[in-house]
């Protein structure tokens, strides 16, 4: 016998969002128990933190008025996993950056700050956050995470592409919305210069 767990789409979207919310936990735990006991190295394990932590931070603040407390859900839920919440909700960046030297720490964080901004522009636009007033805040927060990186040369196709997609965005009213066509086209530009961005950082050393 099926059971349906939704009587509509927002139902249906939000047990998506639960069960996403879920896996981000989970795969988070994994991958910080991986770590400690070093099954991967710190240059798999930073870039992939990286992004858990970007997803969870955009769902996270999408849902915030469903799952007001993440601990309260994950308590809900029975999920054991205490590493997981704190490099999500207390910690907020990989623990290679957290435990990382002084004399790098400043671009390491910035690093992870670009990261983060890149992929929460991108889960914005999958969400179908696509009015102005939406996007042109995670596009600023994006553009100047990057000016803060001093080893990005100044003609860095990413930066010139989210200040073009920027200054578009200005010449529109708050409440206007991005065309489908538009959308997937500022999608693709960030996902392009995300690629680019991380080919451009130098090796992290292994750990």
């Amino acid at each position: 016998m099926e059971v349906k767990l939704w009587n509509d789409k927002n139902e249906r979207e939000t047990y998506e969002n639960f069960a996403e919310i879920y896996a981000i936990i989970k795969t988070t735990e994994k991958l910080e128990k991986a770590y400690i006991r070093d099954i991967i190295l710190s240059s798999t394990y930073e870039p992939e933190c990286q992004k858990l932590i970007a997803h969870f931070k955009t769902l996270a603040s999408a849902l915030k008025d469903t799952i007001p407390s993440i601990e309260r859900f994950a308590d809900t839920y029975k999920m054991d996993c205490p590493a997981a919440l704190y490099r999500l909700v207390t910690s907020g960046v990989p623990a290679t950056v957290e435990h990382r030297r002084v004399s790098t720490e400043g671009t390491a964080a910035f690093v992870a700050e670009c990261v983060q901004n890149f992929i929460t522009a991108m889960d914005s636009l999958k969400l179908n956050m696509v009015a102005v007033d939406q996007l042109h805040p995670l596009l600023t927060d994006l553009s100047l995470s990057l000016n803060k990186l001093s080893i990005l040369p100044a003609d860095f196709e990413g930066k010139m592409k989210v200040n073009q997609w920027i200054l578009m965005l200005s010449k529109m009213e708050a409440a206007d919305e991005l065309k489908e066509e538009q959308a997937r086209q500022l999608h693709f530009d960030l996902e392009s210069s995300y690629n680019s961005f991380m080919a451009a950082l130098p090796n992290p050393s292994i750990g």
